[in-house]
């Protein structure tokens, strides 16, 4: 079976975005560890950045998801916006549009669709150090808003369904 990289944005001392109290970290964390958790179940193997509030800079992560020879890297996140509520949705970004990450990407962003976020699309980021320093097919994912509370609602009330949208994706592609 295929070996999976998940990777849980932020931690530490950087807490990613945050709005009224609520941390990247934190949320990246939990829907790491449950998505880890389904992988796991359905015969994955995984291995996980961090599995607590740690930092490790995207350079070290790139290279750990290369030394245990993964087949593919997720990295999650959530998206901020410059004002509240302007924008919804989930984004795939890759470092390249046309390659497998870019399949893998599509297939979690249409389960992702399918729990009720806005589908923004797979983009090219070729300057993010996860996607541009792996040597595997790798997916940096946006996870809704952080600052869009229709975006949060769907993260906490929906929360399993989420995880197992983005496990889905994931098995859909390996």
């Amino acid at each position: 079976m295929a070996l999976v990289v998940l990777d849980a944005g932020h931690g530490g001392a950087n807490p990613g975005a945050t709005y009224n109290g609520r941390r990247e970290k934190d949320d990246t964390l939990a829907l790491t560890l449950a998505v880890g958790r389904i992988l796991e179940n359905s015969g994955v193997d995984v291995y996980y950045t961090r599995t607590t509030d740690v930092y490790e800079s995207p350079d070290q992560k790139a290279m750990e998801g290369n030394e245990v020879g993964a087949d593919y890297f997720v990295s999650i996140h959530r998206n901020s916006s410059p004002y509240p509520n302007q924008y919804t949705g989930v984004e795939a970004l890759v470092y390249n549009r046309y390659d497998r990450a870019a399949r893998l990407a599509s297939n979690i962003n249409y389960q992702l669709e399918q729990v009720g976020f806005v589908n923004q699309g797979v983009n090219e980021r070729p300057d993010l150090v996860v996607l541009n320093r792996t040597q595997m097919p790798s997916v940096l994912l946006e996870v809704g808003f952080i600052n869009t509370d229709a975006d949060n609602m769907i993260f906490d009330e929906r929360f399993n369904e989420m995880a197992r949208a983005i496990a889905n994706g994931i098995l859909q592609t390996i």
